[in-house]
C-alpha cells in the first residue's frame, strides 16, 4: 500500500489514538461503560488497521505471534486466578469482596484484575485471527 499516502500517514496519526482510547476504556470500565471486553476490541482493530494499511509483516513486527499467544493464555490465567483466590479466602468463585481488608476496596481490586484479563485475551485473540486468517494462502 505504498501508493497510499494519505492512508499511512492517517493511520500513523489514528493508531496511536486509538491505543490510547482503548487504554481509557480499561481503565475506566469498572466505573463507566466500557470494559475489558470493549477495551481489548478496540486495541484488537487498532493493531488490525495497521496491519491492513502497512501490511501483515508490520503488523507481525509491531505484535509478534510468539507475545500474542502467551498474552492469550494469560488473560484467561488472570480471570480464573481472581476466582480461584476469592475461593481460596473464603468467598465463591469471583466473590471479589475477599479480595482485600475492606469489601469495596476488594471489589475495585477483583474487577479491575477481572477486566484486566478478559482485555489482554480479547484483544490478543482478535490480532491472533487476523494475523492467521490473512496469512492463509488459498491452494486453489
Amino acid at each position: 500500500m505504498n501508493d497510499q499516502p494519505i492512508a499511512r500517514i492517517l493511520t500513523k496519526a489514528l493508531v496511536p489514538l486509538v491505543l490510547l482510547f482503548g487504554l481509557y476504556v480499561q481503565v475506566h470500565g469498572e466505573a463507566s461503560a466500557g470494559g475489558g471486553f470493549q477495551a481489548g476490541v478496540i486495541l484488537g482493530a487498532a493493531v488490525i488497521l495497521y496491519g491492513l494499511v502497512f501490511g501483515l509483516d508490520a503488523a507481525k513486527r509491531a505484535v509478534p505471534l510468539g507475545v500474542l499467544y502467551p498474552a492469550s493464555g494469560i488473560g484467561v490465567l488472570i480471570y480464573g486466578g481472581v476466582g480461584i483466590a476469592s475461593q481460596m479466602l473464603g468467598g465463591d468463585y469471583l466473590d471479589y469482596g475477599v479480595l482485600a481488608g475492606d469489601f469495596v476496596a476488594g471489589q475495585k481490586l477483583g474487577i479491575t484484575l477481572v477486566e484486566a484479563g478478559v482485555g489482554i485475551t480479547v484483544a490478543s485473540v482478535m490480532i491472533i485471527v487476523f494475523l492467521e486468517f490473512t496469512g492463509r494462502r488459498d491452494p486453489a
